[in-house]
């Protein structure tokens, strides 16, 4: 018997710091500031850091936005989330980057449901 395929696909993302030219930030983003997050890992370069309030902004978007959406999904068009201070003009940009394969053995220890032939209890 074969062995069940239990992969996945999730999108990279890059979280963008987008700073309006001449508008008060006071979030302390700065042009250029970024993170990454690949699978369930949040990683930003060396040095560089983001108010907690931003990334609690951004955070409840971002499993959501790794996933594949359908094109008239607003979660595939909208990507920019305002700055969550109503006197700061930063924004933060969702970009996909490219898409990762997982596993679900790997991901989880709650295995998969068995495969059904039956699938009549699907209503």
């Amino acid at each position: 018997m074969a062995k069940r395929d239990d992969s996945f696909e999730l999108f990279d993302l890059r979280v963008e710091a987008v700073i309006p030219e001449g508008k008060p930030i006071y979030c302390g983003a700065k042009p250029g500031d970024y993170f990454e997050l690949r699978g369930e890992m949040l990683s930003m370069p060396a040095g560089q850091g983001f108010s907690i309030y931003s990334i609690a902004a951004v955070l409840p978007l971002l499993a959501a936005k790794q996933r594949s959406t359908h094109p008239n999904d607003w979660m595939t068009s909208d990507a920019e989330i305002a700055c969550p201070d109503p006197n700061c003009a930063s924004r933060l940009r969702i970009v996909r980057t490219g898409k990762r394969r997982f596993s679900h053995a790997e991901t989880t220890a709650v295995p998969l449901p068995p495969d059904s032939e039956d699938k009549s209890d699907d209503k």
